[in-house]
């Protein structure tokens, strides 16, 4: 690490750096696991996946065993650790990307993925290899299962904190400097909790997750909260709650922690469409607090470019041009009423609203913002086995006075269907939303069918025969998609 970063968390303690394998460790050329099994993509994926069945568990004890198994990889690089209701995966992209354009190797673990688990782990701005993810999840799982024999009969480490260890020690044998990281659920037991984190930023505070996190505004903020370390800088986004603020405030206090927030000016001024100004203000806030606490200044230059090269999938994402098609992971009220309010940017004729949603989402307010704005919906089922029903989708519909509506199970069929209706008429425009599982499915269907037309094409012109690459222009779909 270079002697201009100082002293803090992961300072001159990257061991062997970039690219190297210690003793016992997995070798990230081969994918293959301390005792020498090579672990392909396709049995990374499986066996993440098959650790859903044990759900989400609690506790940083489980993690914490994992790191020292690992050697204690998190200690190796410093963080951003990005916690929040809305917006964490957008301001994560783009914090390091600013980042990354000031001569600092930078990471971001990401979550949840859209199409493949890849997604989540990032250096430079790129998706890990599938060899090294692969090698990675072989890695961890080798940890975990250590762990798991020390653990009582009914305790597992789970799917989360096997993804969050495999990426620390990817991030970590990758050599990165800087990475930021995002906070899956909460953040005082959340898996990321384990970094020490030089900046803590706070997008956005709202009901979700309430079951876990608790019934009020200042409940979550709480737990959110609970990672900021004492000594360090807390970054809040623009228009965050009065209760969550107060608390934040209180919070960094008590901490002695720097407090900074975007400003209603640096909103404006974010070089940047409306849909995304919020977020990157707020990225270009915390990375300036690491910059300034790593000694380097922070350049424009850097920060625009940041600005209008970053492109966050499945945030009005513009897919199709005939008929207009777009697609966004807004799946909860917040995150519906700033799509409402990005559309008017985008879309200018009849809207056709494709949507599915989560069982333990507010479907109902949801629904209140985004079916004012739309002439026709079809309503679907997100793969996964929380989906609400299409039906209840309907009637919640028909509660709000919305009668132009059908039901259609299959995503890719409804996707299709609001489509042709589109087409038919001028100036018209689809919008696919209500879930990341739903977002993630339908740009899985885009990337295939662009494959097969590559492929087609390429046998038509008489070149290459051979498999179509999967994963599109937007990223790399190596280890599949998520079921």
């Amino acid at each position: 690490m270079s002697s201009r970063h100082g002293d803090g968390p992961g300072s001159g303690r990257r061991g062997e750096g970039s690219g190297s394998v210690k003793h016992g460790a997995t070798d990230t050329s081969t994918g293959s696991s301390p005792g020498g099994q090579s672990w392909s993509g396709e049995r990374a994926e499986r066996h993440l996946r098959s650790l859903e069945l044990f759900g989400m568990r609690f506790g940083l004890d489980r993690v914490r065993r994992m790191m020292t198994a690992l050697d204690s990889p998190q200690r190796r690089f410093h963080t951003v650790h990005v916690v929040g209701t809305n917006g964490k995966t957008s301001t994560t992209r783009m914090a390091a990307a600013i980042l990354e354009r000031h001569g600092l190797r930078t990471g971001a673990y990401l979550s949840p993925h859209l199409v493949a688990y890849v997604e989540r782990v990032q250096v430079g701005e790129r998706d890990l290899s599938g060899p090294a993810f692969a090698a990675a999840v072989a890695r961890a799982a080798w940890a975990a299962e250590r762990v798991n024999r020390t653990l009582a009969a009914d305790d597992h480490v789970t799917q989360f904190e096997l993804l969050t260890a495999a990426a620390f020690w990817a991030l970590a044998e990758e050599g990165v400097e800087v990475a930021v990281v995002e906070a899956g659920l909460g953040g005082r037991y959340d898996a990321t909790a384990v970094v020490e984190s030089a900046v803590t930023v706070l997008t956005t505070v709202g009901l979700e997750h309430t079951r876990w996190l608790g019934p009020t505004v200042r409940d979550i903020a709480a737990e959110k909260l609970a990672v900021l370390r004492p000594g360090s800088t807390l970054a809040l986004g623009a228009d965050l709650h009065l209760d969550a603020l107060a608390l934040a405030r209180a919070t960094a206090a008590e901490r002695e922690a720097r407090l900074v927030q975007v400003s209603a000016e640096e909103v404006a001024a974010a070089p940047l469409a409306a849909f995304q100004r919020r977020n990157f203000a707020l990225a270009r806030v915390a990375a300036e607090a690491y910059l300034a606490g790593v000694g380097i200044a922070l350049d424009e230059g850097a920060v625009r470019s940041a600005a209008r090269e970053t492109v966050v999938r499945g945030r009005v994402q513009v897919v199709a041009q005939d008929p207009l098609t777009v697609l966004d992971g807004a799946h909860n009220p917040d995150a519906a009423r700033a799509l409402a309010e990005s559309l008017r940017e985008v879309v200018k004729g009849p809207l056709a609203l494709v949507m599915g949603v989560l069982e333990d989402k507010d479907a109902a307010s949801m629904l209140a913002t985004l079916l004012p704005l739309s002439t026709r919906a079809w309503f679907t089922a997100p793969p996964s086995s929380r989906a609400l029903s299409p039906a209840a989708l309907q009637s919640l519909a028909r509660q709000l006075g919305f009668e132009a509506a059908e039901c259609e199970p299959n995503p890719r069929r409804a996707l299709e269907l609001a489509q042709a209706w589109a087409r038919a008429r001028p100036g018209a425009a689809v919008l696919a939303t209500g879930s990341i599982y739903l977002v993630g499915d339908l740009l899985a269907e885009l990337a295939e069918r662009g494959a097969e037309r590559d492929g087609a094409a390429r046998k038509a012109a008489g070149g290459d025969r051979g498999d179509a690459t999967r994963g599109g222009a937007d990223g790399d779909a190596t280890t599949g998609r998520r079921a």
